[in-house]
């Protein structure tokens, strides 16, 4: 195998990539790093008008970018963003399972629709689109990349209020060693990267509605949180759109059934 060019090593051009909740957040991180390399995008998401937001603004740079309107959960949307990808691009190369969604509640507090809904979003989406997906890339015969979002709650719990998500984002990561066994007989290198804490519109929002006890201090809890990660800042989602393009390029060339912790260093503490 020749050695590659380093102008080349990153260089995506006519591959494409599939974003799940690609439209904000991590996701519109890692769509806009795919897209920047030269791939040719298809952003599903739930929300209309954050798809057609993350179109608009990536196409202003004359990048190749598709969007679609979908429910990772449900079977039937998966084999719609499957075959629209391949209707608009032709194929299927990478990708990328980053969908997730979250709540704090106590398993004292939760019921089993809290638990089944964040499993069905965080957990058994990645099982569909993988499945649907890497059908397509098997018969195209020439490899392909699946890189799932998990979090360092797959390493290590970071707070009470989280076991459900917990649970989806071990089973992730105990998904990608096992798949990442089955494909590699195609050339499908599969791995993942976990995340600490990214500062999305998602946590944001969630920050404010947070109902801490009386007499906390918002901005001290805040303060105590980035005490705990060395780096002592919190991610931006170009920290995690820069590993995967890492994970989605020739820079990885031997690496599957690996993940990728992006942190800050806080799993050290």
């Amino acid at each position: 195998m020749g050695i590659i060019p380093l102008a080349k090593l990153c260089d995506l051009s006519g591959r494409t990539a599939i974003v799940t909740g690609g439209a904000v957040g991590i996701g519109y991180g890692i769509a806009y790093r795919l897209a920047e390399a030269g791939t040719h995008v298809m952003i599903a998401d739930m929300h209309k008008a954050n798809v057609e937001k993350a179109k608009q603004i990536l196409r202003k740079h004359g990048w190749s970018v598709e969007v679609i309107v979908a429910d990772v959960s449900q079977l039937t949307d998966v084999k719609k963003i499957v075959e629209q990808t391949v209707k608009f691009f032709g194929s299927i190369d990478i990708l990328v399972n980053n969908a997730g969604i979250y709540s704090n509640i106590l398993v004292m507090n939760m019921s089993a629709e809290d638990f089944d809904k964040v499993i069905a979003v965080n957990l058994k989406s990645v099982f569909l689109c993988t499945k649907i997906a890497a059908k397509q890339m098997i018969s195209q015969g020439r490899g392909g990349r699946i890189i799932n979002i998990t979090s360092v709650d797959a390493l290590h719990p970071s707070s009470v209020g989280f076991a459900h998500y917990d649970a989806s984002k071990h089973g992730v990561w105990g998904f990608t060693k096992n798949i990442a066994l089955e494909l590699a007989p195609h050339k499908i290198w599969v791995n993942a990267v976990a995340p600490g804490g990214i500062l999305t519109p998602g946590v944001q929002a969630f920050q404010k509605q947070m109902k801490l006890p009386q007499g906390v201090d918002a901005k001290k809890l805040l303060e105590a949180f980035l005490a705990k990660i060395p780096m002592k800042r919190m991610g931006e989602p170009d920290d995690i759109g820069k590993a995967v393009l890492f994970l989605a390029s020739d820079m990885s060339s031997y690496m599957t059934g690996s993940q990728i912790v992006v942190d800050g260093g806080v799993l050290l503490s």
